[in-house]
């Protein structure tokens, strides 16, 4: 009985260990995150400076 109940735990191991479907969504996701950092990241900056560029060109209106 013990026996079948480690079987059993052993087979259901070994095809979670060999199943990579999620692997590639997984790592899909991870690059989407780092993508949606970066134009974070570069909207924030570049904002800051648009803001301030039509600032002046308002103020010089």
């Amino acid at each position: 009985m013990i026996a079948d109940f480690l079987d059993s735990i052993k087979s259901v191991h070994q095809e979670f260990s060999q199943d990579t479907t999620g692997a590639t969504a997984i790592e899909y996701g991870l690059i989407a995150a780092g993508i949606g950092v970066v134009i974070i990241g570069a909207v924030s900056l570049v904002g800051a400076a648009l803001t301030n560029t039509f600032g002046t060109i308002a103020a010089a209106m």
